[in-house]
């Protein structure tokens, strides 16, 4: 006897799927997959940046020459030492003048050549690529022109001064403080000018030319014009100069030891000279390790600033 089966009875219904569930289970998929995409960046950083800092950190509280054979804990004496050794605060005055005047210089002549640049006129496209030159340059081989400019014996700077009378005789610009001070931020303006130009030309390119025609027409002078209308137009891209700046000096160390060695008497001994100095001149790891961590935490305020704007104007 043969009974018939219904091949419809025990079949249920496919369940059924919401709009709103498949696009979460997509939104998850795709963050899922941006993490991955992510992990091969974070390792390195980790290797490269993250690990080394804490291993830093962690010398920081111990005493280590190269005459011991183990570090010992000291807590916090190496801070203690940064903050009174008077070459420390000697390095870290130096730093402020350095950063603060390379900063400020770079920022006025990338302005005003960016200025320049913003006008038609013939050759513009080629002066502006020729104007990029110095930022591709290695900083080493910048150090090494400029060494040659302010050289004492055969520099390009004294033959021309004595060529139209300024001087009577060579002088030795790297040879004193203030000379040393301002070749090595002469040296880093040149080459930060044309990166801050590049910027501002990005501003000036978005800016309204109705807005500046419409002032012209009323009367208004360049002044008038650059500090109404032009400036305030340029007040974020000159907010993140200001901040890139400040972090690319306070880093800086190739061109300042190319050119003087953080010489004469320690007058161009910013921290990053120091840190080198303390670790491989003088191997007291722990001590360069101190001064490393608070070179790190002169640079985090303009770096954390820099980071709000970048998220806020991205938001």
């Amino acid at each position: 006897m043969t009974t018939s089966v219904d091949p419809h009875a025990d079949t249920a219904p496919a369940p059924r799927v919401s709009p709103d569930a498949r696009r979460g289970g997509l939104k998850a998929a795709e963050r899922r997959f941006g993490l991955l995409l992510l992990v091969p960046a974070l390792t390195a950083f980790g290797v490269v940046v993250l690990f080394p800092f804490l291993e830093a950190l962690w010398l920081s509280f111990y005493e280590y020459t190269i005459a011991m054979s183990e570090p010992e804990w000291t807590g916090i004496s190496n801070f203690v030492d940064v903050l009174t050794d008077e070459a420390v605060i000697g390095s870290f005055v130096s730093t402020l003048i350095f950063v603060g005047a390379a900063t400020v210089f770079s920022i006025l002549l990338g302005l005003g050549w960016a200025l320049i640049l913003n006008h038609p006129f013939r050759g513009r496209s080629a002066l502006r690529g020729l104007s990029l030159m110095p930022w591709v340059m290695p900083a080493i081989v910048a150090a090494f022109i400029w060494g040659w400019i302010f050289n004492s014996r055969y520099g390009l700077l004294n033959a021309v001064a004595m060529e139209f009378g300024f001087i009577d005789y060579p002088q030795a610009y790297l040879s004193t403080p203030g000379g040393a001070m301002a070749a090595v931020v002469i040296a880093k303006v040149w080459l930060s000018v044309p990166l801050f130009m590049a910027f501002f030309i990005a501003g000036l390119q978005s800016m309204d030319r109705e807005q500046v025609e419409a002032a012209r027409v009323d009367g208004a002078g360049n002044w008038h014009v650059l500090m109404h209308h032009v400036l305030p137009h340029l007040r974020p891209v000159i907010m993140v100069t200001v901040v890139l700046g400040m972090i690319g000096n306070l880093q800086h160390f190739d061109t300042i030891w190319a050119l003087t060695g953080g010489g004469p008497v320690r007058a161009t001994t910013v921290l990053s000279i120091e840190v080198y100095r303390r670790a491989f001149e003088q191997w007291d790891i722990g001590m360069a390790a101190a001064v490393g961590v608070v070179w790190v935490a002169t640079i985090l305020p303009p770096a954390y600033f820099y980071l709000r704007q970048l998220m806020a104007r991205t938001e």
